[in-house]
């Protein structure tokens, strides 16, 4: 499955468009992670556990999106559209949209 950001495939010809597919994660961040996260922040450095968990909920997302996109009978997703957020103080959410297509 070809997944990309632009609204089309270069050197293909897209020949049908089956619709919006989305995929969503919604990861909650323990409280050790949240600790340790606040003394980088104070310190200085990278919060790895969150570039982890972040990254966890980025491939559940697509993933979702891909297995929509297949059953719709898609072999690409154009137009791909990540979006993060914040939910509360300790969640994470990752959502992923795109239109499905046929190409050749």
């Amino acid at each position: 499955m070809l997944i990309t950001t632009t609204p089309n495939i270069e050197g293909q010809k897209i020949v049908k468009y089956l619709g919006l597919v989305n995929g969503d994660a919604i990861l909650g961040a323990n409280l050790f992670k949240d600790f340790f996260a606040r003394v980088r922040d104070i310190v200085g450095g990278r919060a790895a556990a969150y570039e982890n968990e972040l990254r966890k909920a980025k491939d559940i997302a697509i993933q979702e999106m891909t297995e929509q996109a297949k059953s719709a009978g898609a072999n690409a997703v154009v137009g791909v559209d990540l979006d993060y957020e914040t939910i509360g103080n300790s969640m994470l959410m990752v959502s992923v949209s795109g239109t499905a297509v046929v190409y050749e």
